[in-house]
């Protein structure tokens, strides 16, 4: 792992974050979570595993001490570490097709969605709030899955863009 990658994992994790503490809490403080969409495009750049652990376990401390949800902090953590090495897998899987951006768009999708489900499932086990998950789940989650692939979709091209200018090596340089 070298200072460059660092540094362009701390900024996407850094403009996640100030994403992050903008929007407001919605349905019970649950939040549409734009940190998780720049731990996905660290991972598809960095397909690693250290890159990952470092992404995961940075979103998921962040996205606790920001939580608006109550009891959010130890679900959070637990989401986006979970997540992160199944999305790292799911990457790893499809390396060949990880160019075709409507396979991008699909695992971000699916990823929010486990991300969404795991983070409510650790709600409900590690907290005492009463939560409804289909509610929350139709009405938080689905709408941050649309959201998540949007944000996507505008984010990676700009910094594909930047990172060709630069010259920086990545994974989808080598794929």
């Amino acid at each position: 792992m070298n200072t460059k990658n660092l540094v362009l994992m701390a900024l996407l994790v850094a403009v996640g974050a100030a994403l992050y503490i903008v929007v407001p809490g919605i349905n019970g403080g649950m939040k549409a979570d734009f940190m998780l969409t720049m731990m996905f495009i660290g991972i598809i750049l960095f397909p690693t595993f250290k890159e990952t652990f470092l992404l995961a376990v940075t979103s998921g401390v962040l996205s606790g001490l920001f939580s608006t949800f109550p009891g959010g902090f130890l679900p959070n953590i637990i989401d986006k570490f979970v997540t992160g090495f199944v999305f790292l897998l799911v990457v790893l899987a499809l390396r060949k097709f990880i160019k075709n951006i409507i396979v991008n768009y699909c695992i971000v999708g699916l990823g929010t969605v486990l991300s969404g489900t795991l983070f409510l499932s650790m709600a409900l086990l590690l907290t005492d709030v009463p939560i409804d998950f289909k509610y929350l789940f139709l009405t938080v989650v689905i709408p941050t899955t649309a959201l998540n692939v949007i944000v996507y979709a505008v984010v990676f091209p700009i910094v594909t863009k930047l990172l060709k200018r630069s010259n920086f090596k990545t994974s989808l340089q080598s794929a």
